[in-house]
């Protein structure tokens, strides 16, 4: 375990629960509960990195933004992603040093905007499919289309702003994070799926307004710095196949032969539990030994095999 490092992965709605306000107390109240769980993990001696979601929260920053549009310049997509990943990232490295004070256990905590190349010729630029921000009444969201520009779909709640996700390529500042968490700093990165940048012809970067699906760039960072294993912390505790039909059926242990079948035939949409089981099975292909998924107050539970869902190569 000494040079084992773990990615444990917060889906957005571990920090933004379906129900609430959205307020910066419930925000903090959830994170600290994640937090308490990641704290005993670290006492046992894991290396961990921690990534995280952003939604809704950056479509509620775009939304403030807009609201403000005639006293303040609007601010571009890529920019709000790294504001979410900042905010987001201080409320985790705040409540898990305060987590880790309460059991006397001594590490640093550190978050790191996190840039990620993705390539400007992605099919997402021309088919946008991220939702982000509230859900929107049907006689409001001509007004939006038409002043904004937004491309929007309907979801059972209402409509949402949809964005570009295109697939994430490589983590520019991999190299710090694999050296801070080997060294045993508690690394909170690639918020939010990270800052979508170009590379452009003389090696520099440049943001692009996009945001990157979380899961699949915790597998691309989980095997550039050389992880064992991804904790996936969202809000059902285990991968269903049928989910939602009375032939519903949890898995526990399964191979990734066995959930690529299950995938293939359709078991985990793309809206919900599809990206997580494609960043699965990309981080088990290139090399990883194990992904966990689960509720965040099972995750310890989970670790040892008693809850969630275990897929291994």
């Amino acid at each position: 375990m000494e040079n084992s490092i773990s990615i444990v992965s917060l889906g957005g709605n571990a920090i933004l629960r379906r129900g609430e306000e959205g307020t910066v107390e419930e925000q903090f109240h959830n994170a600290d509960s994640c937090m308490a769980e990641v704290a005993r993990m670290l006492s046992s001696g894991h290396k961990v990195v921690i990534t995280h979601g952003n939604g809704p929260i950056v479509g509620n920053i775009v939304l403030r933004g807009e609201c403000a549009r005639n006293s303040i310049p609007p601010m571009p997509l890529f920019y709000s992603d790294a504001d979410s990943e900042g905010g987001i990232g201080f409320m985790i490295q705040q409540t898990l040093y305060n987590r880790l004070i309460m059991i006397r256990e001594v590490k640093d905590v550190v978050t790191i905007i996190t840039q990620v190349v993705v390539d400007a010729d992605d099919p997402a630029f021309s088919r946008p499919t991220k939702p982000i921000g509230p859900y929107y009444r049907k006689e409001e969201i001509e007004a939006l289309q038409r002043n904004n520009g937004w491309v929007m779909i309907r979801q059972t709640g209402g409509y949402r702003r949809v964005v570009p996700s295109p697939m994430p390529k490589r983590i520019v500042e991999k190299n710090v994070i694999q050296r801070l968490a080997l060294e045993g700093v508690v690394v909170i990165a690639a918020g939010g799926g990270g800052v979508p940048v170009v590379e452009t012809a003389d090696g520099t970067l440049r943001g692009i307004d996009a945001v990157i699906d979380k899961d699949l760039t915790t597998s691309v960072l989980a095997t550039e710095i050389g992880a064992e294993r991804i904790v996936i912390l969202t809000d059902v505790d285990r991968v269903y196949r049928d989910f939602g039909t009375p032939r519903q059926a949890g898995l526990d242990h399964v191979s990734l032969a066995e959930i690529k079948a299950f995938h293939a035939e359709g078991h985990f949409p793309p809206g919900s539990m599809g990206p997580k089981i494609m960043a699965a099975i990309r981080f088990l292909e290139a090399g990883g030994k194990r992904v966990i998924i689960t509720l965040p107050e099972l995750m310890g539970k989970a670790l040892e095999g008693r809850a969630g869902t275990t897929i291994v190569p």
